[in-house]
């Protein structure tokens, strides 16, 4: 029977004429060196160019990649080898080997070694560690060398093969040839050795249209091959498939098997003449180079062929050779998660098929092989040979014994355990693969039929694109995957069963409705699975190994290369898994852990709770994010082991006191403030301040002492905040506990002297000519003495800022009204809730004003304290709004005071109408006007309330921005010219 290949184009790129080609190992590259003197590198995942370069005007004819120094190594016509760093583009060498064309060049697997020919009859072995040098010079051909390959089973010897009939085989220790085959008729133009253990082979190709094949041990050719019409120009022995593949001008590919010899399939892609092939070891890709471009091919599927049973026995397959091992013998404790379990492996024997895949019998027993459309069913233990037959495909029933085979894609028979025929079915469709299990699967173009075992009968037919399909051992579950999704069945038995009696065993064409019940559709895709107890475990295209509890998907590891499962075994709690080069790798999955799992899902409590007991702690937090997912929140707070994850399932269910118990525990800011935003929901500001304080929150510590009238706190939030560099916070905290110097040194911390002078002529001129001073300072320290020389000062200048004395006699006042204000308990405030609007200016009205320190009779009998009312160290709830307000009112009327002029003054004491005066203009204006000897114009005073007034000041490069309710002062200082300096 023919060897049956799925053949996959993965690259198709049109070029010049290629000469060569070469596959590398690692990247998804596909070397092309051209004959008009170009390189090209494809990635054949994309179909893009990734790199391109002109090497020389000549046609290059050999290149190959030399991964472990990242190079690309070519040859051309010019007779120059160029080296080149394929990742940078650098060049790293350009030296001339020969005299002639340059045909081949061959890399040493190992040694910093590389061996080229030519066209001038020379062999040239050059090694790159000593600078290029050419280490031997190689005579022996009469004509042109075409092509020299290094024996990967001795890489100590390499072959070369010339247009003088001959291949000759050389050693690198050794001037002269080994020996010579002679036999072509016609010059050699190709040649490659076989890889496989087993035989002492090679393949050359000749222009005498040919393809032989020799055995190097006894220096005869083993046979001939016959079917180009063409000049053979390129062979290769694939060494991960049983195929030889020749090359020629006629245009053809041919496939030949290694083992028979026959011809197996001819391609042809219409890109005119065949010059090269590559192919790459370990995987199934094989590359060509035609006339107009190149060709990557996939020659089947690039998966591992093995099968591992329930007592942990694998069975490998690798070409015709049979091996086991059995991972059992293995110590469990000491394996690693993701590393290869090391194990001495047996050799069973060989297959007289290629085998394409192995599947154990139920009980272990038995072990199918298929392959090259034919079936072996051997003993598992001896290897013995039990039945065989015609067949594309093996599977195994639920675990009667039976087996079915596919046999083109509408003939499926079925043989009892006695491996004889015992009934045939003819389908009605077209199939191209069967699936075993408790139900006979048929896979359809766009569906896939479930038939029983001993009727044949169509059980049902479910309308999904399959790709493959996995019954659990109970036969109660079953998993379709499709090429997009993952369907998890439940299985009837009972209304099959039913349904098969009622019926004698003939169903109709719909089969059994409720045979089967959609469970969960999972949006992944399965490439292998198992399943373990009522858990799916699989590996998906995205390289990960998953599994499900219901529709709820887990990811046990991330895997660093394609791995496909074999089996799990319960008592070692490990699942096993092969690499497609045969490599076993093993990860540990707690069986505890999906029967507890599953528990939860079917919602059994007691079975959950009694298994918990065998689950180590390392797993408890794994299982609270299964129980939350669940919706179990209770139950996952109660597992979980994580700090912040059991202070997110507090915050969650709302339990503060756990919440804040786990954050003193585990701080983080993360948990503090979501700690403290609930809290401040809930109303416990005592909890929210502490969380607040934990993360040093300041606007959030402002926000609640404001809020809730906390003199101290705010206190603390200013001396704190300014600690911090929040100055903001600082500022604005010491302004609404009337700290008015507290708000002058933060802004004298801040380097705004300006600033700073301008607050206080508005709310405490006492301190205005010490920051005057500080003000020149700072303006002399930057080479601004002409505009500091400029300033006006209180104590310098008094005419210049009439009122002065008045504004300090008021500003005593605002202090003691405040001072007694702030001392009154949150049960005075019905009696001052009129004072927030109170104006300091109606209380002086019509009095004239002390030239000492004293105060007026009214002012002063305001002060004194009442007696019935005691004081309190804080300000509390509505009293804090009730003196804020007073305050905002009186340091209103203080700032009015200060600008009013000397006759405006006067006016003031005439009368209570004298009062509706106007307000002074922007301060810069009414300097200047002031600093000229003119009147300033004032407006009648608004009422001022600074309440929240200063929550958007800002500390900038410009200046400080006290927000909408505050005025903005800037860096930029008003120019004096001569005639205002003159004045000032």
């Amino acid at each position: 029977m023919p060897l049956r290949l799925d053949i996959k184009k993965k690259l198709s790129a049109r070029s010049e004429r290629v000469k060569c080609v070469d596959i590398h190992p690692t990247e998804p590259w596909v070397l092309a060196s051209l004959y008009d003197g170009h390189v090209f590198i494809y990635d054949h995942t994309t179909q893009q160019v990734v790199k391109s370069w002109e090497v020389s005007e000549q046609p290059v004819r050999c290149g190959a990649f030399i991964p472990r120094q990242q190079w690309v190594i070519v040859g051309a016509d010019d007779m120059f080898i160029r080296v080149y760093n394929y990742n940078t583009m650098d060049k790293v060498a350009t030296f001339e080997a020969h005299q002639d064309y340059i045909r081949s060049i061959a890399v040493h697997p190992t040694l910093p070694l590389v061996v080229s020919c030519s066209d001038d009859m020379l062999i040239k072995i050059w090694d790159w560690e000593k600078g290029w040098s050419c280490m031997q010079v190689l005579e022996g051909h009469s004509h042109y060398i075409m092509q020299v390959r290094f024996n990967p089973k001795d890489p100590n010897t390499f072959a070369t093969a010339s247009l003088d009939h001959t291949v000759k085989v050389w050693s690198l220790s050794s001037p002269v040839p080994n020996y010579t085959l002679e036999g072509h008729e016609k010059g050699v133009n190709s040649i490659d050795y076989y890889s496989g253990g087993d035989k002492p082979y090679l393949v050359t190709g000749s222009d005498d249209r040919s393809v032989k094949i020799w055995d190097y041990q006894t220096k005869s050719c083993v046979t001939t091959l016959t079917g180009h019409s063409h000049n053979v120009s390129a062979v290769a022995f694939l060494p991960d498939r049983p195929l030889i593949v020749s090359g020629s001008e006629d245009g053809s590919v041919l496939l030949w098997h290694a083992n028979t010899y026959r011809l197996e399939t001819t391609l042809n892609y219409g890109l005119d003449r065949c010059w090269s092939v590559a192919y790459l070891k370990g995987s199934n890709l094989v590359a060509l180079g035609f006339d107009n471009g190149s060709v990557l091919l996939q020659l089947g599927k690039d998966e591992p062929v093995a099968s591992m049973d329930n007592g942990g026995k694998v069975i490998l397959a690798k070409h015709n050779e049979i091996s086991t091992v059995n991972v059992r013998n293995a110590n469990a404790d000491s394996l690693k998660d993701g590393e290869r379990v090391v194990l001495p492996s047996k050799e069973l024997g060989s297959c007289e098929i290629y085998p394409q895949s192995v599947a154990h019998s139920p009980n272990g027993r038995f072990v199918a092989v298929c392959g090259d459309g034919e079936y072996i069913i051997y003993t598992a233990l001896a290897w013995r040979n039990k039945a065989f037959g015609t067949a594309d495909e093996v599977v195994w029933d639920g675990g009667a014994g039976e087996y079915a085979v596919r046999i083109g894609s509408s003939d499926v028979r079925v043989y009892n355990k006695a491996f004889q025929e015992r009934t045939a079915l003819r389908l009605p469709f077209q199939t191209d693969a069967i699936f075993g299990g408790a139900l006979l699967g048929v896979r359809g173009p766009d569906f896939v039929c479930f038939y029983d075992w001993e009727t044949l009968a169509l059980v049902r037919r479910i309308d999904v694109t399959t790709r493959s399909v996995y019954w659990a051992d109970s036969a109660a579950l079953v998993a379709v995957a499709s090429q997009e999704a993952l369907f998890v069945l439940s299985y009837n038995r009972g209304a099959v069963d039913a349904a098969l009696d009622a019926s004698g065993g003939v169903l109709d064409a719909d089969g059994v409705e409720d045979a089967f019940e959609l469970l969960h559709q999972v949006p992944d895709t399965a490439h292998s699975g198992r399943w373990v107890g009522d858990c799916f475990v699989y590996t998906n295209g995205n390289g990960r190994l998953n599994y499900t509890v219901g529709a709820e998907v887990a990811t046990l590891f991330h895997l660093d290369r394609p791995l496909y499962l074999l089996g799990y075994l319960p008592k070692e709690n490990r699942l096993y898994l092969v690499d497609k080069h045969g490599a076993v790798v093993s990860y540990v999955l707690l069986l505890a852990v999906l029967e507890f799992k599953t528990a939860i899902v079917r919602g059994d409590k007691a079975t959950a709770d009694a298994v918990l007991g065998r689950i180590p702690k390392s797993e408890h937090n794994k299982l609270a994010r299964f129980l939350e997912s669940q919706g179990l929140r209770e139950g996952a707070l109660e597992l979980a082991t994580d700090g912040d994850y059991r202070c997110e399932l507090a915050l969650a269910l709302g339990k503060l006191d756990m919440a804040a118990s786990i954050a003193r525990e585990f701080p983080s800011e993360l948990k503090w403030r979501q700690l403290s935003e609930l809290a401040a929901a809930r109303g416990d500001f005592a909890l929210a301040e502490e969380c607040m304080n934990a993360v040093d929150d300041f606007a959030g510590l402002l926000t609640l002492h404001t809020a809730a009238g906390n003199r101290d706190g705010l206190s603390s939030v200013a001396s704190a905040a300014g600690g911090a560099g929040k100055m903001n916070v600082a500022f604005l905290s010491h302004f609404l506990v009337g700290d008015l110097n507290g708000c002058i040194d933060q802004l004298l911390s801040a380097g705004r002297a300006a600033e700073a002078a301008v607050f206080a002529r508005t709310y405490l001129p006492s301190a205005v000519p010490r920051l005057v001073q500080r003000w020149r300072s700072d303006l002399r320290k930057a080479g601004n003495v002409r505009i500091a020389d400029a300033l006006g000062s209180p104590d310098e200048h008094s005419h210049l800022f009439p009122g002065y004395a008045s504004s300090l006699e008021i500003e005593k006042a605002v202090a003691a009204l405040y001072a007694r204000r702030a001392t009154l308990p949150a049960s005075a405030f019905p009696d001052h809730a009129h004072e927030p609007m109170t104006d300091v200016s109606d209380l002086l009205a019509g009095l004239e004003l002390a030239n000492g320190d004293g105060l007026p009779d009214e002012i002063a009998a305001e002060l004194e304290p009442e007696a019935d009312t005691p004081a309190t160290e804080g300000v509390v709830d509505g009293v804090a709004s009730a003196a804020a307000g007073a305050f905002a009112s009186v340091a209103g009327a203080v700032a009015d005071t200060v600008t009013l002029s000397t006759s405006d003054a006067a006016a003031a004491a005439d009368g209570p109408e004298a009062t509706k005066r106007e307000a002074s203009p922007p301060a810069a204006e009414a300097d200047t006007a002031t600093a000229n000897g003119e009147e300033a114009p004032v407006e009648d005073a608004p009422d001022v309330d600074f309440g929240g007034g200063f929550e958007d000041a800002e500390f900038g490069d410009d200046g400080v921005d006290f927000g909408e309710a505050g005025a903005g002062f800037g860096d930029d200082i008003p120019d004096f010219d001569a005639t205002e300096e003159a004045d000032a």
